[in-house]
């Protein structure tokens, strides 16, 4: 027989822990079910972030990604959560009770939160994964501070490459590295990084490799002319990568809503109350947090924000339904 829950929690990054908190509270033992392959370790994207100094209650240096994590875990713990450190191979909301499928165990559940994040899309260059944080960041909000009166290379042409590039030079100067003459961002973002005079522009540029120190932080970009087949270094004291994000929803393609970028589709726009913001998929019963429904913040604390919000939802829901 199937282990039957009340609700599972799919993920467990900032929003998932913060669900799972509010779920244990309110008296209704959530699984959380922690690991996501694709979207790298449990505890999501900032187990990979050393330092973070913008989450609200840590005035001292901010707090390692890994400590916060751990100590949101603990808290969701001692409120009655239990946490498994597995994969979710396939799920099916078509039927109640809902049926969520790993490699060892199948569960089913009333009810399901969904916040199994994204991740940031990269080049595939080796060992890139190991290099964030050590120089090579995705998040200018995140990290943009640490280089107060630096130079730093962002890398991208779209939107985002746009808008990080942008927001970096409030603290550094900034040099945009992008493969092509034509950019895919959108004219106003376009003409708004030209005029910026912090702000330099390098094109037909492919990064290739990663220049390290000795300590092993980056220091730069070995990049190939895409006209010449050249390769030059372009140092610089951080690089920051802006070539999109990648939603964790492939697991849930076929049976909850997405926009035409792969994020899950939550509120009114998805058949939720119409009088409000939710957390309602398309499917009633099944809610969804953070960066796997939110393209716009992708910060950790919109991703905690948004947990709270979904175990809200969840537990009236459970209510109305008796």
């Amino acid at each position: 027989m199937p282990q039957h829950h009340r609700l599972i929690v799919i993920g467990s990054g900032p929003a998932g822990c913060t669900a799972a908190i509010y779920a244990g509270r309110a008296g209704l033992k959530p699984l959380v079910l922690a690991g996501f392959t694709a979207g790298g370790p449990p505890g999501g994207q900032l187990m990979l972030t050393s330092e973070i100094e913008n989450f609200p209650g840590f005035p001292k240096g901010g707090i390692d990604g890994k400590k916060l994590m751990g100590a949101m875990e603990e808290q969701a713990t001692e409120f009655g959560a239990t946490f498994l450190k597995v994969d979710v191979d396939s799920v099916d909301f078509s039927t109640r009770p809902f049926k969520v499928v790993t490699a060892d165990e199948q569960y089913t559940a009333d009810t399901v939160i969904v916040s199994t994040g994204a991740r940031s899309r990269l080049f595939g260059i080796p060992k890139e994964e190991s290099l964030i944080s050590r120089g090579l960041h995705t998040c200018a909000t995140c990290d943009g501070a640490f280089y107060k009166k630096k130079h730093v290379l962002v890398l991208g042409g779209g939107d985002s490459a746009m808008e990080e590039a942008h927001y970096l030079t409030h603290f550094a100067d900034v040099t945009l590295v992008h493969r092509r003459e034509v950019f895919r961002a959108s004219q106003t973002m376009l003409e708004r990084v030209k005029k910026n005079p912090k702000i330099k522009l390098r094109l037909n540029e492919q990064p290739v490799e990663y220049l390290l120190r000795p300590n092993g932080t980056v220091r730069g970009i070995k990049a190939k002319n895409t006209q010449t087949g050249q390769l030059s270094d372009i140092e610089a004291d951080g690089v920051f990568v802006a070539i999109g994000h990648i939603p964790n929803t492939d697991l849930f393609k076929g049976q909850l809503k997405m926009d035409e970028n792969g994020y899950l589709v939550t509120g009114a726009a998805a058949g939720g109350p119409k009088d409000h913001p939710s957390s309602y998929t398309s499917v009633e019963g099944v809610f969804a947090c953070g960066d796997v429904q939110d393209h716009t913040y992708r910060q950790a604390i919109t991703a905690a924000g948004s947990g709270c919000m979904a175990a809200i939802d969840c537990e009236r829901w459970l209510g109305e339904h008796g």
